[in-house]
């Protein structure tokens, strides 16, 4: 059993929800990445996504472009994301996923990058520019070395709901909004008709993102995954503090634990 799997049946037998922050692995420096990890953890996250930094992140709005370009312009890479990890893993046992993109797979050689993960520790990737008619590329080697490849589905993805449901690893990301990421007032997709699709098709737990931005939004739509899973309003955190964001960050996380 994965522990993705494991952090999401502990949270259960406790009697909440998941809660799954996103931050940009390098930003503003990778050793302030480390130290936020630990306080992520600390704060009571489930589980945490390490954005790896890309020049083009599609599913990406401003807040996490700009996040990307910080990262890069400071020299992140693949490379130090994984020399991190293995710190971290020194440290805490905390579930951890990359959200990242296929090129930087490719790069690193798709059989080689998903070793190196089940090396160091990576427990799921999250790559949004990879549809279901091209997971296997990926899947199969995810699945030889034990990291959940996690799948995406959105409002719009109607009559490939099933196949994504069927081949899903670990959890599934629910996109609570059409678009790219980013803060918005208020979440307009149907949840009821979204979610009940997708349990005809999966008992497998689920996790929704895109657009939550504050703990009250959070506890509004809590009832329909098993997670909730936080990303630019984390972001737009280290952007204002830097280096210091590891108090306000735990703050920030803390309330969205307590309501969940």
């Amino acid at each position: 059993m994965s522990n993705i799997k494991l952090a999401f049946d502990k949270v259960k037998t406790e009697g909440h929800k998941a809660f799954i922050p996103f931050i940009t692995a390098g930003d503003p420096h990778i050793q302030a990445t480390e130290e936020f990890i630990y306080a992520l953890e600390k704060a009571g996250s489930t589980i945490i996504e390490l954005g790896v930094p890309f020049s083009d992140p599609v599913a990406d709005g401003p807040i996490i472009q700009e996040a990307n370009l910080r990262a890069m312009a400071n020299g992140i890479h693949i490379h130090k994301i994984f020399e991190m990890i293995q710190r971290v893993r020194k440290n805490t046992q905390i579930p951890l996923v990359y959200l990242m993109y296929a090129n930087t797979i490719h790069y690193y050689g798709i059989q080689c990058f998903f070793e190196k993960c089940k090396e160091v520790g990576v427990d799921g990737v999250i790559v949004p520019d990879v549809p279901i008619e091209e997971k296997e590329e990926f899947d199969r080697y995810a699945r030889e070395n034990g990291v959940d490849f996690i799948a995406l589905v959105a409002p719009t993805s109607k009559e490939r709901t099933k196949e994504i449901c069927e081949k899903a690893s670990g959890f599934l990301y629910c996109v609570s909004s059409l678009g790219v990421t980013g803060t918005r007032e208020s979440i307009q997709t149907n949840l009821v008709e979204m979610f009940s699709e997708i349990k005809k098709y999966t008992q497998i737990p689920t996790a929704l993102g895109f657009g939550i931005s504050n703990p009250d939004q959070a506890a509004e739509v809590k009832d329909f995954a098993d997670g909730i899973i936080v990303g630019s309003a984390m972001v737009k955190i280290i952007e204002r503090y830097g280096e210091e964001s590891a108090e306000p960050l735990m703050e920030f996380a803390k309330g969205f634990v307590e309501v969940l």
